[in-house]
């Protein structure tokens, strides 16, 4: 019998009491663990930002009016002048100027020459400074932010969740999740921290205040 035989086996045996039309959502799992580590009325919003920050990210906070004008801020202060643009992605809230945007589809020699991705996410999580992507509109396949060396996400103030816990109850588990604490980075045995080894050197975090909705901008001179 191999290992894996073995394995169905006791799973088949542990499963015999199991009622044949029984799923899982029928039987209630008790989770009586503390579900968020943020203080009774805390910000979770100005935790997340400073956890990201702890990742040596740069965070700026800004409302919706004042959005375009802070995606030109960072790009101006990276250098960067070429980024891909994910699917779905709301143009209107890319600032004028000599930017140039690359719409997908993209191939990897194509993103590689990029000088960066800007994107929106799906959720945030305060308590560990994590952006959540779910290849949604505006956010694009894994691809599209491991790639280019410099990554600009756009996180609205109420995806902000406080804890792991409540981030999960608002994502589908069933699409291609990616957890991004910070830019990407390792260290080897001696601790000597590398960055940009499995994706983004640079990341960029705008968090658009509770008032502001990204997808839906007002235009201001």
């Amino acid at each position: 019998m191999s290992s894996r035989e073995a394995i169905l086996g006791r799973i088949r045996a542990a499963l015999t009491d199991v009622p044949r039309g029984e799923t899982p959502e029928d039987v209630p799992v008790p989770r009586n663990y503390r579900r968020s580590h943020v203080e009774p009325g805390g910000d979770c919003v100005a935790l997340f930002a400073e956890r990201v920050a702890d990742y040596r990210a740069t965070v700026t906070r800004t409302d919706r009016a004042g959005l375009p004008a802070a995606i030109a801020a960072a790009l101006t202060a990276r250098g960067v002048r070429q980024l891909a643009l994910p699917g779905g992605f709301p143009v209107e809230l890319l600032p004028p100027g000599d930017w140039e945007w690359h719409p997908e589809p993209l191939d990897v020699p194509q993103l590689d020459a990029l000088d960066g991705v800007i994107t929106l996410a799906a959720a945030g999580i305060a308590v560990t400074g994590t952006i959540v992507l779910d290849a949604g509109p505006g956010q694009g396949r894994r691809a599209l932010t491991l790639v280019p060396d410099y990554h600009l996400c756009i996180v609205r103030a109420e995806q902000i969740a406080d804890d792991v816990p409540d981030a999960l109850t608002r994502l589908d588990p069933t699409r291609p999740l990616t957890f991004i604490s910070g830019p990407s980075a390792t260290s080897d045995i001696e601790l000597n921290r590398v960055e940009g080894v499995h994706g983004p050197r640079t990341l960029d975090v705008v968090i658009v205040d509770a008032s502001a909705d990204p997808t839906h901008p007002e235009q201001h001179p």
